[in-house]
């Protein structure tokens, strides 16, 4: 086994071969750990605190073949963080500008940094899959407007709704999603304050005033300078943790009414492309949906792990920023598999109306009561309404036939004041909801 078998998913199928696997795999770890350093030197160089030539040598030190990550790894355990192994390799590499690596830091500003920088760019993939699938849902909301399906409550069939409302539901979701986490990575921060947060290091170096040194390696590394050293404020962790929960809930709603609308005995949509069972020849298991719903389950733990971590004791805890690590990657991976799964998922969902339109009829007409008991009780009177409605709702399970029937013959059309093929008709009571999905597709 090598050490690119590590990592590789085998049990996580859910993100394996996603952007986001290989944006947080430990390559893409160590490729943000030397940028975070080789950044530091050259901010430093840019406020002449060091060399140009320092800059020049620890940047291409910093190439990331030049290490070896299972070597890394291994002896991080000693110091409980991969950067101070690192830092030393990084030193010897730097061409006799060895001095000028690290300068002034503090372990924890180039974690902290390099997690940051991780996030960005995974979660450039994750905005761009969370747009195709609102592209794929805004398409399908608007051939389905006025598609008539059963509204489900409490497992049940509750009134009449649209397929186009639904999907518009879905896409309300999958946008909320996106802008959160647009926000999000739009404001994280680069990580600088030396051993305590007091930047007093650099002033020790000879730097004038400190404080400019945080902007300057931010804009090294295209990230927000942050308003003050964050090593025990942990905003911007809780803050990835917040969309990123959201976004695998947001996908997850998606997909377990994916779920149940696939059930054998409603298929009322299908996946485009299921997958196989290794036991029955006859299945096609709707495994884009599942995937994405295992990512729903497991996010609110590793978001709740990384909300914990906001007790930091002191300048510097023990332990808590250690517990970020890997429930964030994981966190990140999750929605990111769930993104592309999501996107492949909406792009390709097969939708039978025929079958929701023959759903409609399973109550005999009993779906469209509420409308029934609201336009009957200013003719009959509202106990006299409730009474006939309740006895007919009786009969017409036990007899299979349609309500209009039993109305009919129970009193005259004319007493009722009503049409009752219009009035029992599931399509014709789906109120607003066209009305409802236009103006959620306005959103943009």
């Amino acid at each position: 086994m090598t050490s690119a078998d590590h990592g590789a998913g085998l049990l996580a199928p859910g993100w394996a071969g996603s952007p986001a696997a290989a944006e947080t795999s430990d390559a893409a770890f160590l490729r943000a750990l030397l940028d975070a350093e080789s950044a530091l030197t050259r901010a430093q160089a840019a406020l002449g605190l060091a060399p140009a030539e320092a800059a020049a040598a620890v940047t291409e030190a910093a190439g990331p073949d030049g290490f070896d990550i299972a070597s890394l790894a291994g002896r991080a355990r000693a110091a409980g963080n991969p950067v101070i192994p690192l830092v030393a390799e990084l030193t010897r590499a730097a061409d006799g500008y060895g001095p000028y690596v690290h300068r002034g830091a503090t372990s924890q500003d180039i974690m902290d940094t390099a997690m940051m920088l991780v996030a960005r760019r995974a979660l450039g993939p994750v905005l761009a899959d969370l747009e195709r699938c609102g592209r794929a849902l805004a398409a399908l909301a608007a051939e389905h407007r006025d598609t008539p399906m059963p509204g489900r409550t409490l497992t049940q069939h509750a009134v009449p709704t649209t397929f186009g409302l639904k999907a518009a539901g879905w896409r309300s979701l999958v946008l909320d999603a996106r802008d959160r986490v647009t926000a999000v990575r739009a404001s994280l921060p680069a990580q600088l304050g030396g051993a305590a947060g007091t930047l007093a290091a650099f002033s020790a170096y000879g730097a004038a005033d400190a404080t400019a040194l945080p902007g300057a390696y931010a804009r090294e590394l295209g990230l927000v300078e942050p308003p003050l050293p964050w090593h025990t404020l942990r905003t911007p962790v809780a803050d990835l943790a917040g969309c990123l929960a959201f976004a695998a809930g947001a996908l997850g709603k998606l997909a377990v009414d994916v779920l149940t609308l696939s059930r054998t005995e409603i298929a009322e949509v299908a996946e485009g492309s299921g997958g196989g069972s290794s036991a029955m020849p006859h299945k096609a298991n709707p495994v884009r949906s599942t995937l994405i719903a295992a990512a729903a389950r497991r996010a609110p733990q590793l978001a709740a792990t990384l909300y914990g971590s906001l007790v930091a004791e002191d300048e510097r805890p023990a332990g808590a920023w250690h517990a970020e690590w890997e429930p964030l990657r994981d966190l990140l991976r999750l929605v990111g598999g769930a993104a592309r799964d999501a996107a492949e998922l909406t792009e390709g969902l097969r939708v039978r109306p025929e079958v929701m339109r023959e759903h409609l009829g399973l109550t005999h007409g009993l779906i469209v009561s509420e409308r029934l008991s609201a336009e009957l009780a200013p003719v009959l009177g509202r106990a006299r309404a409730k009474e006939l409605l309740t006895r007919v709702a009786r009969r017409a399970p036990e007899e299979g036939r349609p309500l209009a029937e039993l109305l009919a013959g129970e009193t005259e059309s004319e007493e009722l004041g009503v049409d009752l093929a219009d009035a029992t008709d599931p399509a014709r009571y789906t109120g607003s909801a066209g009305a409802l999905t236009d103006s959620a597709l306005e959103r943009r």
